[in-house]
């Protein structure tokens, strides 16, 4: 079969792609904007790209076309599907009916941590034997892509929130049918696409209805938004999990003794009803990767796999790619990527980082671009999340919407902004020294900033 996935090179349609040719279709596919990781990732499967969504990429004729989200009317290739008799369908539609039907799902969501969790969750059962399936939003180190088909038995897939298609509103997880069900936490994201808090907590309770009552569903048990979500209707066993002592928590996890309260979270003890089973020592830090392993661990479990393998799995766990990634490192001045777009990710990142460089100079740079983002909505609590670097980098383009200047401005004299990729470059390698820590947070490609920064400290004298 012939499959043409429109809106490619984006992760989730990706990984589509990357399943599809695995299991055998012939696939090519277009999109519009290009960069890696998914381009090389495309490109070393041999998946033929077309550039832009022109009309004349339906000839030859596919036998089915897969729609990904970014797709709107008025695009020529859509109105030309619309007039055509070629079947189409979404990228969940198809991964559900192709793929899912017959295996045992296990669904990762919420606002934050759903890359990392997937990629535990995925690791954990490839360690036990277990040949999993998976699409994740990213690409695990363990695994080196974001998605394969797996020995069909069992598929862990990163389940978002955010709607399946221009002709279907739905969540993408309600497609899903995940028998395992991972719900790490709930905030306010996606303005584009969300009203309120409400409009995604009635989504996450549809989210819910379709979890079988012989399946499991693992929930953070400090999230009272979460916790109102399970208030509207729950039908299925419910394991709590939480790096304190919450009442509705089943995991949770203890810090070694001799720790002062200010941890970085690289050791800790996996806790069932109070009792330590065993203890993860690893190289994440941070109380919300704890959390994100603590879930892993449970559903894993509901997989099969004993708590003592999961964590025995977590401490050959090797993160993420733009999970606090090192991109280099140019004369003592390190250079980090982080997918970081909501304040709540971005004060979780900072702190951190914090925790494993200490006293060492924190230079965070944010590029605004999430649709919420672009929005607005978060500009009121984005300074207070950024608080804990030292120096903070706004990247503020003229389309941005909104004032940059004033939210940087609350942060006093190491607010900064830039308005182009060249004075921000400019700007940071003028100002850096030795053992500067830079955090570059972006859920984009950033204009290869990276790369082109880490060129800029190679040639300063």
């Amino acid at each position: 079969m012939h499959v043409h996935i429109l809106g490619i090179c984006g992760t989730f349609m990706g990984g589509i792609a990357a399943i599809a040719k695995a299991a055998g279709h012939k696939v090519t596919g277009s999109d519009k904007n290009v960069y890696p990781p998914m381009s090389t990732q495309l490109e070393a499967l041999g998946i033929e790209l077309t550039q832009g969504f022109e009309a004349a990429q339906l000839v030859p004729r596919p036998d089915v076309v897969v729609v990904g989200n970014v797709m709107t009317r008025g695009m020529p290739v859509i109105e030309a599907l619309l007039e055509s008799d070629i079947p189409y369908t979404s990228g969940p539609e198809w991964l559900a009916r192709e793929v899912l039907r017959d295996v045992h799902v296990l669904g990762v969501s919420g606002t934050h941590g759903k890359t990392t969790t997937s990629s535990m969750l995925a690791w954990i059962l490839e360690h036990a034997g277990l040949e999993p399936g998976f699409l994740i939003g990213g690409v695990p180190g363990n695994f080196s892509v974001s998605a394969r088909l797996g020995g069909r038995k069992f598929f862990v897939i990163e389940a978002d929130e955010y709607d399946t298609a221009f002709f279907d509103k739905r969540a993408k997880f309600v497609h899903y049918r995940s028998r395992t069900l991972i719900l790490n936490n709930l905030e306010f994201d996606h303005a584009d696409i969300y009203e309120n808090l409400g409009a995604i907590q009635k989504q996450f309770h549809h989210l819910v209805r379709t979890v079988p009552g012989s399946g499991r569903i693992l929930w953070n048990a400090r999230d009272p938004n979460l916790a109102a979500v399970l208030y509207m209707g729950s039908w299925t066993p419910l394991e709590g999990f939480a790096r304190g002592a919450e009442g509705d928590a089943l995991w949770t996890l203890k810090l070694p003794a001799s720790d002062d309260g200010g941890g970085d979270y690289s050791t800790f003890e996996v806790c069932e009803s109070g009792k330590a089973l065993g203890t993860v020592r690893w190289n994440l830090l941070g109380a919300h990767n704890a959390e994100n392993a603590l879930a892993a661990i449970g559903a894993a479990r509901s997989a099969g796999v004993s708590v003592e393998r999961a964590i025995a799995a977590l401490s050959e766990f090797k993160g993420v790619k733009r999970r606090m990634e090192l991109r280099g490192e140019v004369n003592g001045i390190a250079v980090y990527d982080d997918f970081a777009h909501h304040p709540t990710a971005i004060a979780s990142t900072i702190d951190g980082l914090r925790r494993k460089v200490g006293d060492k100079r924190i230079i965070a740079v944010l590029e605004p671009r999430s649709a919420t983002m672009r929005m607005g909505v978060h500009r009121d609590t984005l300074a207070p999340s950024l608080a804990g670097a030292d120096t903070v980098w706004m990247f503020a383009p003229p389309d941005l919407g909104w004032d940059a200047g004033a939210v940087v401005a609350t942060l006093g004299l190491k607010g900064k902004v830039a308005r182009s990729l060249d004075e921000l470059v400019a700007g940071l390698t003028s100002s850096a020294a030795p053992g500067d820590q830079m955090l570059i947070m972006s859920n984009g490609g950033f204009g290869g900033l990276h790369g082109k920064l880490l060129e800029a400290l190679a040639r300063r004298p």
